[in-house]
């Protein structure tokens, strides 16, 4: 593929010095609008799910699927998705699945029924499988690794926070007309991205010296992760302990196992297992299940909470937790200097612990609470939180791995968000069911929810503990490999590559 910008060979230039081209800005802006669109349409639904639910009728295990749909589409084929992009070209795949998202976003605003509304949820999520790594591989072999690509980086996830934060502020004021101009929102916005995308993309080359087509692994692979977020999102209806989910849980160890397997004997694989042995990385796709998982359960519980038991409105809902997300809109875009500072390990470290301060500061809630006082400084801190560390884990996975791979890289980071989202959230909500009381009165609701809350912090608390050892480890040693080929591979241990 063609770079616009300098090597990594050349003298490493400065983000502030270089002049980014009108369409290299254009570029970059489609690619910011996927991003922009997926966070749009996950808080706009959180914010909906009240009205979802009465207008439909459904049960709150029902509810979830709404949520749970579309992690499962997207979890489950983001593996498939980011080594399609790399085999047939980056482009091509990013246009297309963008394409299915705006159709899907039709659908989801015209349907009746919870099932064909949850199909749509399920297609969005499918779609957002390709787009993701796709325009994610697209930044990392645009912008050469370094003080550029974290500029780059830095805008990207700063449009996440910002469709976030647009999204909880849009979906409160649609959802007082109707929760199904939530759902038909982003499709227009789509479409434009699409129309720009055909202009302004850079054409890619597909990977012509690839092996072959990894058949076996993509099939194992997706569907090893289709059953493992379908069976935990399911466990807390059918019980964590029943026939069904045990049984459903060993097909899933016994499909990764046989995975593994395929992928350690396949000349062209689905992710080459070499990628893996780097601590960083690890620490990357670990900190990504944390990080999103643990916001995705506070925010279904703090929804509920306003909505359901402080009777506040869908927009005033919103409102509440816009200062998160505004917060990292305004300062994500400075994040990609402080890495060039301090290095993504203390950054993310730095941001965990402001997050789990932030959960364990909600536990205060009471059904009378002052806002400025008790849920305020929650989301500033979870804000701050994220602004951190999102765009730095991006930069950790991504940073030290081929051009040729990075589409692989990206798409295991978005599934171990995904998953990580999935499993966390059914964990949640499996322990307020739990303690679900007899007589649900507000006060015993409010106190079924802080066992998930507490929860929800201690996620966050274990990836700011394995972050601490990423920190651990650059003190004994100045740099961490990050596998790259099979020579690369062999000399691990005498070849340092930095975070």
């Amino acid at each position: 593929m063609t770079t616009p910008l300098p090597s990594p060979a050349s003298p490493a230039p400065s983000a502030s010095t270089v002049r980014w081209t009108p369409r290299l800005w254009g570029t970059l802006l489609v690619l910011c609008a996927a991003m922009f669109l997926d966070a749009l349409d996950v808080s706009m639904v959180g914010v909906a799910l009240p009205s979802i639910a009465t207008d439909l009728d459904l049960s709150t295990s029902t509810l979830q699927w709404v949520v749970s749909g579309y992690i499962l589409g997207y979890g489950g084929l983001l593996l498939l998705g980011g080594r399609t992009a790399d085999l047939l070209g980056r482009r091509q795949v990013f246009l297309v699945a963008l394409g299915v998202f705006a159709l899907a976003s039709l659908l989801g605003g015209l349907v009746d029924s919870g099932p064909l509304l949850i199909a749509s949820r399920f297609i969005k999520g499918l779609s957002a499988a390709f787009t993701a790594p796709a325009g994610l591989s697209i930044i990392t072999t645009t912008f050469p690794e370094g003080p550029l690509r974290n500029r780059a980086l830095s805008i990207y996830t700063t449009c996440a926070a910002t469709g976030f934060s647009m999204g909880l502020v849009l979906s409160g004021l649609l959802t007082e007309a109707s929760w199904r101009l939530t759902m038909l929102l982003p499709a227009p916005i789509a479409l434009l991205a699409l129309a720009a995308g055909l202009k302004l993309l850079p054409r890619s080359a597909r990977e012509r010296d690839h092996n072959g087509y990894d058949v076996p692994g993509a099939i194992l692979g997706t569907a090893s992760m289709l059953l493992l977020v379908y069976t935990v999102v399911q466990a807390p209806e059918a019980g964590w302990t029943s026939a069904r989910t045990l049984l459903s849980f060993l097909a899933v160890a016994v499909l990764l196992t046989v995975f593994v397997l395929v992928e350690r004997r396949s000349p062209g694989p689905l992710i080459r297992l070499g990628v893996l042995r780097s601590g960083s990385q690890i620490r990357a796709q670990l900190g990504a299940m944390a990080f999103f998982g643990s916001y995705v359960g506070f925010q279904f519980l703090a929804t509920l909470y306003m909505q359901s038991l402080l009777g506040w409105s869908a927009l005033h809902t919103a409102l509440a937790f816009l200062p998160a997300g505004a917060l990292v809109a305004v300062s994500s875009t400075k994040v990609g200097a402080i890495v060039d500072r301090f290095g993504t390990p203390r950054l993310i470290a730095v941001g965990f612990a402001l997050m789990v301060v932030g959960y364990l500061l909600f536990l205060r809630v009471d059904l009378d609470p002052v806002y400025a006082a008790v849920i305020l400084p929650s989301m500033l801190l979870i804000g701050a939180a994220c602004a951190l560390v999102f765009p730095s884990l991006n930069i950790q996975a991504t940073n030290g791995v081929d051009d040729h791979e990075q589409g692989m890289v990206s798409g295991l980071l978005n599934t171990s968000v995904q998953v990580g989202g999935a499993i966390f959230l059914a964990v949640v909500t499996a322990v307020v069911t739990a303690g679900a009381p007899a007589d649900p009165t507000p006060q015993a609701v409010l106190d079924s929810y802080r066992p998930g809350l507490t929860v929800v912090a201690c996620i966050a608390a274990a990836g700011f503990l394995i972050t601490l050892t990423g920190l651990r480890t650059r003190r004994t040693r100045p740099s961490v490999v990050v596998a790259q080929s099979t020579l690369r591979e062999a000399e691990a241990d005498r070849v340092p590559v930095r975070d």
